[in-house]
C-alpha cells in the first residue's frame, strides 16, 4: 500500500533492514527486534564492567518486584550470567501488603523466576514490621512514599543477608536517576545527591544499578520484543508522590531537549568531584535500638517505629 493510500513507510533497520521497533539517538539509527535486544544488553554489560559491578564468585539479590524495570533487570541479567565467572542470582520480592496492588506483582515476580529457573524468596512487611503497609499508613497516607521507601529498604537488606547476597542489584533506570537527581536539588538536599551506596563498606551490602544509563522506554520496548511485557495495576500510592510531579516535568523537558536526563546525571557527578573533600556526610555509627549503621543515635527505621508507635 502506498503512503497516499493512508499508510506510511515501514522504517527498515539501519544494520539489516528488518522492520524497526525503536529509533537510538546515540548514533542515530533504526533497529529491529533482535539488533535492539543486542544493543539493549550489550549496553547493561558495559555498565556493569565499567563500573565494576560484578565480581566473581558474588551472589546478587535482585530486587523484583515484578514491575517492568525489575523485571528487564532479572531477564537480561539472567541472560549474561553465563559470561560471568561464579556468579549467583536470587531473587528477593518485597511483599508490603498493598492491598490490590502487591499481590498481582508478587505473582508475576513468582512466575517470571520460575521460568527463568532462578531461587526467589519473598520478605513481607507484617513479619518484618508487624503489619502491612495499608495498615502502617492509617491516617498518614501522604506520607506513603517515604514510610515504604524507609522500610522496603530495610527489608531487602534482611533479604539480601538472609539469603547470603554479596550485592543488591536494583531496576533503577536513567529517568529514575535523573529524577532523584533533580528531587534532591529541589529539596536542598546535599549529601542524598552525593551518596554512594554502590561503594563497599564493612557496614553495608553494596547496590549496584545495571540499568542506570537505559532510558525507561527502552526497558518498555525491550519487554515487549522479549515477550515480557504484562499489564500490572500501579502502586495506589503514586498519587501522593513528589516523584510522580518530577517524572512528568523531565519526561516533557526530554521529549522537547533531548538528552536532558542524561546532563543531570553527568551534572550529579561533577558535583561529586567537587565535593570529595567536603564534610557533607556525618561519620556513621551504629543504631542504638537495632545496631544498624547510621548517622544519629538512631536509624530511619527506628525513627519511623517510633513515630509509628511500633
Amino acid at each position: 500500500m502506498s503512503d497516499r493510500e493512508g499508510t506510511s513507510k515501514i522504517t527498515g533497520c539501519t544494520l539489516c533492514h528488518e522492520p524497526a521497533v525503536a529509533r537510538i539517538r546515540e548514533p542515530d539509527r533504526h533497529l529491529c527486534a533482535a539488533h535492539f535486544i543486542e544493543f539493549f544488553e550489550d549496553r547493561v554489560a558495559r555498565t556493569i564492567r565499567t563500573e565494576q559491578q560484578v565480581k566473581p564468585g558474588d551472589r546478587i539479590a535482585v530486587a523484583l518486584s515484578g514491575g517492568k524495570d525489575s523485571t528487564a533487570l532479572l531477564l537480561v541479567l539472567s541472560r549474561l550470567l553465563p559470561t560471568w565467572e561464579r556468579v549467583h542470582l536470587v531473587a528477593i520480592t518485597i511483599d508490603e501488603g498493598i492491598e490490590g496492588y502487591r499481590n498481582e506483582t508478587v505473582r508475576a515476580a513468582v512466575q517470571l523466576t520460575e521460568t527463568l529457573g532462578i531461587e526467589q524468596h519473598t520478605v513481607s512487611f507484617p513479619e518484618l514490621f508487624g503489619d502491612n503497609l495499608d495498615t502502617l499508613l492509617t491516617g498518614r497516607e501522604s506520607e506513603a512514599c517515604t514510610v515504604c521507601g524507609i522500610l522496603r529498604k530495610k527489608a531487602l537488606v534482611v533479604g539480601a543477608e538472609r539469603y547470603g547476597a554479596t550485592k543488591i542489584a536494583t531496576g533503577h533506570n536513567l529517568d529514575d536517576e535523573a529524577q532523584s537527581v533533580l528531587m534532591n536539588v529541589l529539596r536542598g538536599d546535599l549529601p542524598r545527591l552525593i551518596r554512594d551506596a554502590t561503594k563497599e563498606t564493612p557496614s553495608f551490602i553494596p547496590r549496584i544499578k545495571p540499568l542506570a544509563l537505559t532510558p525507561e522506554k527502552e526497558i518498555a520496548i525491550y519487554l515487549f520484543v522479549c515477550n515480557a511485557w504484562k499489564v500490572l495495576p500501579e502502586c495506589p500510592y503514586t498519587r501522593f508522590a513528589l516523584r510522580a510531579e518530577v517524572r512528568g516535568m523531565l519526561s516533557k523537558l526530554e521529549f522537547q531537549n533531548p538528552g536532558t536526563l542524561q546532563h543531570l546525571i553527568e551534572s550529579k557527578k561533577k558535583i561529586e568531584q567537587y565535593c570529595t573533600d567536603m564534610p557533607v556526610m556525618d561519620t556513621l555509627r551504629r543504631c542504638r535500638e537495632c545496631g544498624d549503621p547510621s548517622s544519629g543515635d538512631l536509624c530511619q527505621v527506628c525513627r519511623l517505629r517510633q513515630s509509628l508507635g511500633r
